[in-house]
């Protein structure tokens, strides 16, 4: 199995598996559909509530961020990372709490995976510059903590978390990292 191969198999994977977590059942003990207004942690009874979003995420993994609540408390965000040498893709099911007193303000948690790519610059003295060398390919576990405010007056949702992974790469190293996040998303 070639590496596109195995990282078109993990990225549908990791998709499917993220839709499969954060859809649920809606009926309650008596079979009865339940509404979200009757949800403890329903973020939607207020204006600061949110269906999808799409900006920037910061600091670690940076790149751009798109999330979008399937539930009143249950969202799927992707992270797609882009550095000079390397490419991720992150999807990640996360479960938001409205734990404070200021509407619009929750904490996150969740967990997902990713896949990445890498390729090395090397100094060619044949062509007298730099080249890419041969890349490396890597999946990794993530898991998410964080707090976002969605501001009632513009459509913007900021968020502070840590998004910490392991990554297993085809040369046989494994990476540990804390990866913090600020992000600043148009909600809609």
């Amino acid at each position: 199995m070639n590496y596109k191969s195995l990282l078109s198999f993990t990225a549908a994977l990791i998709i499917g598996l993220g839709s499969v977590l954060a859809t649920g059942d809606t009926k309650n003990k008596d079979g009865k559909s339940r509404t979200f207004a009757h949800n403890p942690y329903n973020l939607s009874i207020n204006s600061y509530q949110y269906n999808s979003a799409i900006g920037f995420r910061g600091l670690g993994t940076s790149g751009l961020t798109i999330k979008h609540f399937t539930k009143s408390n249950r969202a799927i965000e992707g992270i797609v990372g882009l550095y000079p040498d390397a490419f991720s893709v992150t999807v990640l099911v996360e479960t938001y709490v409205n734990a404070f007193d200021q509407p619009g303000l929750n904490w996150y948690y969740g967990f997902g995976g990713h896949v990445a790519t890498q390729s090395d610059w090397v100094y060619n003295e044949n062509y007298r510059g730099y080249r890419r060398a041969n890349g490396d390919f890597g999946l990794g576990v993530d898991g998410i903590f964080g707090i976002e405010y969605k501001i009632n007056e513009v459509p913007i949702a900021v968020s502070l978390d840590v998004k910490p992974f392991l990554e297993v790469t085809t040369n046989g190293d494994a990476y540990l990292a804390v990866d913090p996040g600020l992000g600043v998303k148009v909600a809609f």
